[in-house]
């Protein structure tokens, strides 16, 4: 019987720091029924030492749902996702791919991928304490490593561990001299070689990352690859990627329109307010949901200069914007 999270990773929207919280994920989630969406990558010892309810409590709604996990200790490591799993999580994520200048500081994140060893060890004690799947997300190497070689040495080592599922970024990531912003983008996309990697480990799922900006490229990508995922793009024009995605699984998408799901939200809405909650914390996730539409530059000005102070009121009038100018 397949894995039906290994099936919900045929398109995934990608963890992104500051981006992907619970309330960017019930928004996405309404687009998608099938995609896997996963959590902001959150650190081991935070899990340890922190706010675990603020961490990692989620809606049931978000599911399928995976959580990414930052560390480098493998003995805390097994402990945060001890600790996690008690969430009901479908999968736990280490983030080997990470290039921020913070994540270096805590060896963790892209540098892991010089230290092959220590992340097996992490990974054994992660899938010792983990009741669901544990996988991995990387880059293609960093810094000077040759990426042909490193990667498929990453992937073999991976597979040692009894890791079955993979995403990989078709970029290196530059530790030395480049912005986290900068190495999304200027490092070049190395497609072909994450295609021979699907060759070459056939037994492994393995889904690409980096510059997939539309829900046809990824379709494109899944002719060779096993899944797909959209970071930014999903982010900033959420509806151009996930309004039709269900489509990649034979069902229908559970809205017709923008407009429809900007509708849908407006309960969720109204519901957070009256816990005392702030506009902006769930509206900053919707901006781009008309791009491209006419009054979507409405629908974001009005959002964007009023959804700090106001309430609902606000979001009712760039709603009416938009189907005014529609």
């Amino acid at each position: 019987m397949p894995d039906p999270i290994a099936l919900a990773a045929r398109l995934s929207v990608a963890p992104m720091m500051d981006w992907t919280d619970r309330n960017c994920r019930r928004f996405h989630r309404l687009m998608s029924r099938r995609a896997l969406l996963y959590t902001e990558m959150v650190t081991a010892p935070a899990i340890i030492h922190g706010d675990r309810p603020r961490l990692l409590d989620y809606d049931a709604a978000e599911h399928p749902l995976a959580l990414q996990l930052g560390g480098s200790d493998s003995a805390e490591l097994g402990q945060a996702t001890r600790i996690a799993a008690a969430w009901g999580y479908d999968e736990i994520n280490l983030n080997c791919g990470c290039p921020s200048d913070r994540v270096q500081s805590g060896a963790f994140g892209a540098i892991l991928m010089t230290m092959p060893d220590r992340v097996a060890a992490c990974l054994r004690a992660m899938q010792d304490a983990s009741p669901v799947p544990v996988t991995v997300k990387c880059r293609i190497g960093v810094d000077d490593q040759q990426a042909d070689r490193v990667l498929p040495e990453f992937l073999a080592m991976l597979q040692d561990t009894g890791i079955r599922r993979v995403t990989i970024h078709a970029r290196k990531a530059w530790l030395k001299g480049l912005s986290p912003k900068e190495n999304r983008e200027i490092p070049p996309l190395d497609y072909p070689l994450v295609h021979t990697m699907k060759a070459q480990f056939p037994d492994l799922h393995l889904s690409i990352n980096g510059g997939i900006a539309t829900l046809d490229q990824a379709r494109d990508q899944l002719a060779v690859m096993d899944g797909a995922m959209v970071g930014r793009a999903a982010y900033h024009e959420p509806w151009n990627i996930l309004g039709a995605a269900d489509a990649l699984w034979g069902d229908a998408p559970p809205f017709a329109t923008p407009a429809d799901v900007a509708l849908a939200m407006r309960p969720m809405i109204v519901a957070h307010l009256a816990e005392g909650g702030r506009l902006h914390q769930m509206t900053r996730h919707m901006l781009g949901l008309f791009h491209g539409l006419p009054g979507a530059r409405a629908w974001k000005r009005t959002l964007s200069e009023g959804a700090s102070k106001g309430g609902i009121e606000v979001y009712d009038d760039a709603f009416a914007q938009v189907t005014q100018a529609a």
